[in-house]
């Protein structure tokens, strides 16, 4: 365990212990992180990704939390969030540079007022730049990498810039996985501001009127299986509007859990078990899950990472 002393020592930023986690996701669920912290500067956050390597200490980088599940027992570790201190957005030789805690919005509103087609599928997906990067993020047939040209990101105690094509860019991933994404530079095509507009308003129509946006959720469970949907896949198994505890999985959309009631993690991971139980059972399809499974031991992560013929015996 690290020490709170020791850590002052090398850190000037903002300091909670044992801090909640669902007051920093989405889902509004999780248990305390040993260490929320928030870095005073760039250098705040070399010192910590250092100081945490040193003594091979857990850590990882939270920015909305969108797409975390983080477990009732919390998480034995350090929190970094990097969504107030990187929030710049500037346009540099025809290149969109955008740091890590900007969020997506507020970056596909940047994009549109400047005439920059490319982002407007991106509207409404809730999560900052460096979370959509690390995952590729995307919707209705777009994902953020398409036009990006690299990406500036800490690795081994390091800054460095990534290349797209060095990026392992994949349908909801990257190869950022261990890094600590700090900013991403765009070239994007020109196009018609109001028709760009327009474009955006309808998809946000489109998506609020297909998704559960008036409660707390992590936006898809589970990643589309090659030509199908999961969405498809959960409904036919007749699992819409199951509940678990205080989790449910959403009448309005099949792949989305949704916290109705005070849910607690352990409601969302038993519900998100089940769904990929009975896809498998009907359809022989094993569902991959999209959100990201936070504190959860090996033993519990098995149940989502083994075919469930394997689980099950």
């Amino acid at each position: 365990m690290v020490s709170l002393e020791d850590l002052q020592k090398i850190f000037r930023g903002e300091i909670k212990i044992s801090e909640p986690m669902f007051r920093h996701t989405w889902l509004k669920v999780g248990g305390p992180a040993d260490y929320f912290l928030k870095p005073s500067d760039r250098e705040d956050i070399m010192q910590l990704i250092r100081f945490f390597k040193e003594r091979e200490f857990p850590y990882m980088v939270v920015g909305r939390g969108s797409n975390l599940l983080v477990h009732d027992e919390g998480y034995r570790g350090a929190m970094i969030n990097l969504e107030d201190l990187l929030t710049n957005i500037r346009v540099k030789d025809d290149t969109v540079i955008v740091d890590a805690g900007v969020w997506i919005s507020t970056f596909v509103n940047f994009c549109l007022n400047h005439g920059y087609a490319g982002t407007e599928m991106l509207a409404g997906i809730p999560g900052t730049i460096g979370g959509a990067v690390r995952m590729n993020a995307g919707a209705y047939e777009g994902e953020i990498s398409d036009y990006l040209l690299d990406v500036e990101v800490v690795r081994d105690s390091k800054v460095m810039t990534v290349k797209k094509a060095d990026a392992g860019f994949g349908y909801r991933q990257s190869g950022f996985e261990h890094d600590v994404v700090l900013s991403a530079r765009f070239r994007f095509p020109k196009g018609d501001k109001e028709d760009l507009m327009r474009i955006r308003r309808d998809l946000l129509i489109k998506r609020n009127a297909a998704q559960p946006v008036n409660f707390p959720n992590t936006g898809s469970i589970f990643k589309n299986p090659e030509n199908n949907y999961a969405a498809k896949l959960i409904e036919e198994c007749g699992l819409k509007g199951k509940r678990i505890g205080g989790a449910m999985i959403s009448e309005l959309h099949a792949n989305f859990i949704v916290n109705f009631d005070n849910a607690k993690a352990k409601d969302v991971f038993d519900l998100m078990v089940t769904m990929r139980n009975e896809v498998y059972k009907r359809f022989g399809v094993v569902l991959e899950h999209e959100v990201l499974l936070v504190g959860f031991s090996e033993g519990e992560l098995s149940m989502l990472k083994n075919a469930p013929s394997e689980i099950n015996g």
